[in-house]
């Protein structure tokens, strides 16, 4: 072979393989480390677990405990911004988040991150999640068997109609995000599981546990509290098929 042709061929790997190489999208996780205990070890083990999947599915995975990262160029170098175990506690932070998801970015949202009760003034952020304020809880944290409600949404098709989600916190909300026309639920507490608690109950009732707002690119899913959350193959699936399909990547 002659060496031009050589030199050619090797210029055409390399850029062949940088292509390749390229990541399909950009993934950050605010959490925060001084937090409830159990909020802590989701996170710690959540950073794992995405690092992992971000290897396995080309994808940039980052994360940081400095929420006033918060900020538009911050923002700007990423597609997904995920919430693991906290919220922004300045204006400037939820303006910032706002205009983000506005300008088409997509938020992943687990347990705490998503909690508002009756006296949160962030309404933009209540309708963002369709609408639900805290209603109950299960104490201590518990197993629950799991409805997949939605089967031909990217985040659920590759699951089965129910597993067993492994011992969390749960919440339950009034009103239902169910209600609102806008919400599409994915899965939720099945009605075998209630009631669930043993100190305070979740009695019975509808209780969606994954959910998006079709107005947003956007999934919440409820668990998040403890070191066994992860600890699920199905339930790993579906978080990791939930962001592929924020990342606007999709398993066959």
């Amino acid at each position: 072979m002659k060496k031009n042709t050589i030199i050619t061929v090797l210029i055409y790997l390399l850029f062949a393989n940088c292509y390749a190489q390229k990541p399909s999208f950009k993934a950050v996780a605010f959490y925060s480390a001084k937090v409830e205990m159990d909020h802590v070890l989701f996170a710690n083990d959540a950073l794992y677990f995405f690092r992992l999947i971000a290897s396995q599915n080309n994808f940039t995975f980052d994360a940081t405990t400095d929420w006033t990262n918060l900020n538009d160029a911050y923002l700007s170098n990423y597609q997904i911004v995920i919430w693991l175990n906290d919220a922004p506690h300045t204006d400037e932070e939820k303006a910032a988040f706002e205009k983000y998801i506005a300008n088409g970015g997509a938020w992943l949202g687990f347990h705490v991150a998503g909690y508002n009760d009756k006296s949160s003034q962030w309404n933009w952020f209540l309708d963002f999640l369709g609408g639900p304020v805290f209603h109950s809880n299960n104490w201590p944290p518990v197993a629950a068997r799991v409805n997949i409600e939605t089967r031909d949404h990217p985040a659920t098709k590759r699951m089965p109609e129910s597993y067993d989600a492994p011992v969390t916190e749960w919440y339950q909300w009034k009103p239902s995000p169910r209600l609102d026309k806008d919400v599409r639920v994915l899965a939720s507490i099945a009605p075998e599981s209630y009631p669930l608690g043993v100190k305070t109950f979740i009695q019975a009732g509808d209780t969606p546990i994954v959910w998006t707002n079709t107005k947003y690119k956007m999934l919440y899913m409820n668990f998040g509290h403890g070191n066994k959350v992860l600890s699920s193959a199905d339930q790993n699936r579906m978080i990791t098929d939930g962001i592929l399909w924020l990342g606007g990547v999709s398993k066959n």
